[in-house]
């Protein structure tokens, strides 16, 4: 639904005449409306992992979450034309997704027992595998029908396939294992940390929030606190990573509409281009895992999560670097082909493994038994915290506020100067970093 969505508020409701000169402010609040969408979608996980092990179980929230996200489709499907009707079934959606993000994998892990974990890694790898493929079957195919039949049926074929998936998932809700919810434990990652925050300012100018803790919890308690706030520190730099890679599905897609988009001798339609980006991620896991890293660490250069990062980060700069110097020929006039599109989605798919994959890993690794599924939620909130600034970003442009100014080019040389500081500071602070 998100390869079409950006185009799709430009034409329908912010710019129908299709006026030269609203279609920059069109096209701000069409990417304001993505980024917010995407940034609900990330931020839900949070609330509704601790609603699956609090209080409800991860069936049950995977169920109900699933049925607000076919509402949200039929929303969509038959209110294409109320801007006010489309937000709300948006809304919908997000939860819905976000809802089915925090809890649909540990779903999965759920299922296995001493006798068969020797195949849950291969199950992960077709979990992602089939993840990435719907991915690029949706990108190649939801553009067609929304070209050929209407918004109808573009937005309506995904809740359609939505409410079969909730089917087959209910029909099987006798043979699933369910871990029933713990409820609200007074030693875990978010009382302490609530605890801690809220006293912290009773106590000497000099304590610290590990201090207070300390006072009132038990010594390993505390321990896991400390590793799981390092886990955060390290997060706290990869907002802006998400800010600028969810651009592909939204600000790429209005630039390719701009485009020479002839590919291999097929004319392709602009939210269309996004299908290479699994496939170069599909093609670059196992080439980084097998070749690129072993080549490193055969030359005695250890490719740690944190040097994996680092580089990651550098690479979104050379990404947009690319996007960039498009966008500023098609500024002068020029059509580029679309293979420099292409290009820069393989540099982004590189980024992604080294950035994405290492740091779900580095969550598993470096948190405490107790707080993994936490640190899990707060990865997919730096997601969410990335696509607000870039909703604000992009608000602030269509009401002519701080940012106005970012047009063409210059709004990606923005992101490009802001992502070259924090890495900076992230070369600076990471080596003080302890990894366990």
């Amino acid at each position: 639904m998100r390869s079409i969505l950006a185009t799709f508020l430009v034409i329908q409701f912010f710019n129908p005449t299709l006026q030269a000169a609203l279609q920059p402010v069109a096209e701000a609040k069409a990417n304001e409306a993505t980024h917010f969408f995407v940034s609900l979608a990330y931020a839900v996980p949070f609330i509704g992992a601790l609603a699956a092990d609090w209080f409800f179980g991860k069936h049950k929230v995977i169920l109900w979450v699933s049925i607000l996200c076919c509402i949200g489709h039929l929303i969509l499907s038959i209110f294409e034309t109320d801007l006010d009707w489309f937000r709300f079934g948006l809304l919908l959606i997000a939860i819905g997704a976000g809802g089915i993000k925090s809890c649909v994998s540990a779903n999965l892990g759920d299922q296995f027992t001493a006798k068969n974990q020797h195949l849950l890694s291969k199950v992960y790898g077709w979990f992602y595998f089939s993840i990435n493929s719907g991915s690029a079957l949706s990108t190649l195919m939801i553009p067609l029908v929304y070209t050929n039949w209407g918004p109808n049926w573009a937005f309506g074929i995904p809740g359609i396939l939505m409410a079969i998936s909730t089917t087959i998932f209910y029909l099987g809700r006798h043979t699933y294992v369910r871990i029933p919810p713990t409820g609200m434990k007074r030693d875990n990652f978010l009382f302490i940390s609530i605890y801690a925050l809220f006293n912290f300012y009773k106590k000497q100018p000099k304590q610290s929030l590990l201090d207070v803790a300390k006072e009132k919890f038990q010594p390993e308690k505390v321990e896991d606190i400390k590793g799981a706030w390092r886990v955060i520190g390290v997060f706290s730099f990869i907002p802006i990573f998400w800010a600028m890679w969810d651009q592909n599905l939204s600000e790429w897609v209005l630039q390719a509409a701009k485009m020479d988009r002839y590919f291999f001798g097929y004319e392709l339609l602009p939210q269309q281009i996004q299908t290479v980006n699994p496939f170069f991620l599909l093609l670059l896991i196992p080439v980084f895992n097998y070749l690129v890293y072993p080549f490193f660490e055969k030359r005695g250069i250890k490719t740690t999560p944190l040097r994996r990062i680092g580089c990651g980060l550098v690479l979104m700069a050379l990404c947009f670097t690319v996007i960039a110097l498009i966008q500023t020929t098609i500024d002068g006039g020029g059509r580029p082909s679309i293979w420099w599109q292409v290009f820069a989605y393989f540099i982004l798919a590189a980024a992604e493994v080294m950035v994405s994959i290492t740091c779900l890993e580095y969550a598993y690794t470096q948190a405490p038994a107790s707080m993994k599924s936490t640190m899990g939620a707060v990865w997919l909130l730096t997601v969410a915290a990335g696509n607000v600034f870039t909703a604000l970003v992009n608000r602030s442009i269509a009401q002519g506020g701080f940012f106005a100014s970012l047009h063409g080019a210059t709004y990606y040389w923005f992101f490009i100067a802001l992502l070259l500081c924090i890495i900076f500071v992230f070369f600076l602070v990471s080596p003080r970093i302890a990894e366990v």
